[in-house]
């Protein structure tokens, strides 16, 4: 009887159960993979920030890639199922039926887990471009100054990921560095190599800036004072991603509330605008700028090695 109520209580749980503490959904991605976005938001606010950057993603993307159909949807399934046996048709109504609730297959955007305060990964499936989505973005803050969201404090893009070691790197920066220049054979580009490294001491990062130069095409020269590109790095504990990215200096390195701080500095210094009827968001000086402050002290502590790694990949690519 013991045994049975306590069955009964484990079932219980398991169905109130639909989040995760850090707000991923129980069908969600577990580990960092894929392309997506690398979210810097405010600690504590982990939660509801994952929450701001699905309605937020999910609203850009409907403009970006609409969404197919339901109508046109029906339509190809039915084809589809057109062609199928009876007893194939009747496994794929019990896969359907079977398939958890609140898990979307056509759910573009994923939370991936990262165990770490103040980190996201937002992970994003095909047709979704993570860079066009984060520079679109990007644009309409600078030209509103409205956020849009209160947590969120900077977006990375990533065109994708791997294992951070250097053979892994080089393979994906090759592919991420061909998928852009295919697109532009005739013209030759000054590059800069801009590296942060968190929560990773495997490789040293004169070893990665080296990685990273010698997976860029010839042709294309270092430029460390007014470069065209930006080749994004980003080594998070034991996982790399890579895009490449245009006026990232101008678009103030996606720091969405720089920008808008920014923007709203002469009419408004004490406070920044988000949308209608949200709160201000923090200010520097409260306690929910840890990452913000990280952030900044991390970038001005490797700001000279990264000169110096990108001096040195350009010797490099030199020789």
């Amino acid at each position: 009887m013991a045994e049975s109520k306590r069955k009964s209580q484990a079932g219980d749980d398991r169905r109130k159960k639909k989040y995760r503490s850090d707000g991923t959904p129980i069908w969600g991605k577990r580990h960092v993979e894929g392309p997506g976005v690398w979210v810097s938001c405010v600690k504590g606010k982990e939660k509801q920030a994952v929450g701001e950057v699905y309605e937020l993603f999910e609203s850009i993307g409907s403009d970006l890639w609409p969404a197919e159909t339901s109508e046109g949807k029906d339509s190809d399934d039915e084809e589809d199922d057109a062609g199928l046996s009876l007893e194939d048709q009747i496994a794929k109504e019990l896969s359907d039926i079977k398939r958890p609730r609140g898990a979307n297959p056509q759910q573009r955007f994923a939370n991936c887990q990262t165990n770490t305060q103040c980190v996201l990964f937002i992970s994003c499936k095909p047709p979704v471009d993570p860079v066009e989505l984060v520079v679109k973005h990007i644009k309409t803050v600078q030209e509103t100054g409205v956020a849009g969201t209160r947590y969120i404090q900077r977006l990375v893009p990533v065109s994708g990921s791997c294992v951070a070691n250097p053979p892994e790197i080089q393979a994906l920066c090759e592919r991420v560095l061909k998928s852009f220049f295919d697109k532009h054979p005739d013209t030759t580009y000054t590059y800069k190599i801009e590296l942060r490294v968190r929560n990773h001491n495997t490789v040293p990062r004169p070893t990665l800036i080296q990685t990273i130069a010698q997976a860029v095409p010839e042709g294309h020269k270092v430029d460390l004072d007014n470069p065209q590109l930006f080749i994004l790095v980003e080594v998070f504990k034991s996982i790399c991603g890579v895009s490449v990215v245009e006026d990232y200096y101008k678009m103030q390195k996606f720091n969405v509330m720089e920008i808008v701080n920014k923007k709203n500095r002469d009419d408004k210094p004490e406070e920044s605008r988000v949308f209608p009827g949200a709160s201000k968001l923090p200010q520097t000086g409260s306690g929910n700028t840890t990452t913000e402050k990280s952030i900044d002290e991390s970038e001005q502590e490797v700001k000279a090695d990264v000169e110096d790694a990108n001096a040195e990949a350009r010797q490099a690519k030199e020789v």
